[in-house]
């Protein structure tokens, strides 16, 4: 019998494997089940989207399908009877009772209600998590006489110039929106922490109340942003929201090369200015888990930090938060199709829980820079600090973005140049934030809300 998963690769720029530690997994799969075979179809980036959402609408898809696809809950099988029920792959601890201990309560459906679909059903099984950070080159902190991690920014900004006495950039970095973005995401969400309370004035479902992330701590769900921006009660005067831009500032000219807006080479959404981090010309990256793969070729040991905390001796206005980010479901996560019945069902649950057996996956884990989204296995030493402790935890309170129209990266690139003031920058980034609220209540029909009139 042969079962068939589709997605894309996330791993290399391959068009017909996801790459060596796939295969073995799939090997040792079939190893446990002779009678059962996975056949992997590699779908392009650039299209698995509406590959995957027509095959789902169509009743045509395979047995397995990435899950990060617009569909509705019908297409694909609830998952929440075999999650009841044990793993039989796991003989004792997590999972051997039922299936669902098996995965880290924090990211999956126990501790992250989110992940249910509108039915409240749970209808993916995750194989790994995603988680950002910050990649160094271990080589040269050790030249540069720097030791990982950088504990509050200031250390950071230190380091950055003991590694360009050194001979490096010290951190990569392109014309992608995700580099200006994740720095600014990291630095004011620690800055508008003390927010959090005044401002959480919607569930995460739109209704009026508290809203808490799945670590149980109080957030701003969007419903109560978007209405912070069109009320005002958050600005781009608000005196954090200003620290946090002298800060982006003041790390883009202690940090960041002086040619950064002109690279365009290699743009992915892994690893930030990867050519010159993976050349060894930078010495630190931003990145994401799967980012791992595109620097194995690299001649140097990397390994991965957190952000670092922003302390009073950066801003009087920081008040101890810890930096937070969040790790979680989102990485590579497959579904059931609904169509799929009978024998085929069950040989592609059985591999669900094959994958979702800590010895059975780590090797992969490992080989790919993987976050474990299991208990019990232990994934890739190089990106283990991405998920690890308050970092890996979701950040109450995010910026505000500007309408789809206009990229992450034009929301602060005129002051990270130097061609806005101040002024002119708050001015720009007030109007952006109120023309996206608007485009939210739009999209969301939130029109008959009081605060979204006028």
């Amino acid at each position: 019998m042969t079962i068939t998963l589709e997605g894309p690769n996330q791993w290399s720029e391959s068009g017909s494997s996801f790459g060596k530690p796939w295969e073995d997994l799939v090997a040792s799969f079939r190893k446990a089940e002779p009678n059962i075979k996975v056949k992997t179809v590699v779908l392009p980036l650039n299209s698995f989207t509406q590959t995957v959402s027509t095959h789902l609408a169509a009743g045509t898809a395979p047995e397995l399908v990435f899950s990060q696809v617009p569909h509705k809950p019908h297409m694909v099988h609830p998952l929440d009877e075999y999650l009841a029920k044990p793993n039989p792959y796991i003989k004792s601890g997590p999972g051997s009772e039922k299936w669902v201990d098996a995965f880290k309560s924090r990211y999956y459906v126990q501790g992250n209600p989110k992940l249910r679909n509108a039915d409240g059903k749970v209808e993916l099984v995750p194989f790994n998590l995603v988680g950002t950070g910050i990649f160094y080159n271990k080589e040269a902190f050790a030249k540069a006489g720097l030791t990982a991690p950088f504990k509050t920014f200031e250390d950071l900004i230190q380091g950055c110039a003991k590694l360009k006495a050194a001979g490096y950039t010290p951190l990569a970095m392109d014309r992608s929106d995700i580099g200006p973005e994740w720095t600014m995401r990291a630095i004011s969400g620690m800055l508008l922490d003390k927010h959090v309370e005044r401002l959480n004035t919607f569930d995460f479902d739109g209704n009026p109340g508290k809203a808490t992330s799945a670590t149980g701590a109080p957030a701003v769900a969007e419903k109560a942003l978007t209405k912070a921006v069109l009320t005002g009660e958050l600005t781009t005067k608000t005196p954090e929201v200003v620290a946090a831009l002298e800060l982006l500032k003041k790390m883009w000219g202690a940090c960041v090369d002086k040619q950064w807006s002109g690279n365009t080479e290699g743009l992915n959404g892994s690893v930030v200015g990867l050519r010159d981090f993976s050349t060894a010309k930078a010495a630190m990256a931003w990145g994401v888990n799967f980012g791992a793969g595109s620097l194995n070729t690299s001649k140097f040991e990397v390994s991965s930090m957190p952000f670092p905390q922003i302390t009073q001796e950066s801003t009087p206005l920081a008040d101890g938060a810890p930096p937070r980010f969040g790790a979680g479901v989102g990485g590579t996560s497959y579904m059931i199709p609904s169509t799929v019945k009978g024998e085929k069902l069950a040989a592609t649950v059985k591999f669900l829980q094959f994958v979702s057996t800590p010895a059975n996956i780590d090797p992969w884990l490992k080989a790919t820079g993987g976050i474990p989204a299991v208990e019990g296995a232990t994934g890739a030493q190089e990106t283990n600090a991405f998920a690890e402790g308050t970092w890996g935890d979701p950040a109450p309170l995010e910026l505000p973005v500007g309408p789809t129209s206009v990229t992450k990266l034009s929301l602060v690139e005129g002051w990270l140049l130097g061609t806005k003031s101040m002024q002119e920058q708050q001015s720009y980034l007030q109007d952006m934030w109120t023309k996206g609220a608007q485009q939210i209540v739009k999209d969301r029909k939130w029109n008959n809300e009081p605060w979204a009139k006028g």
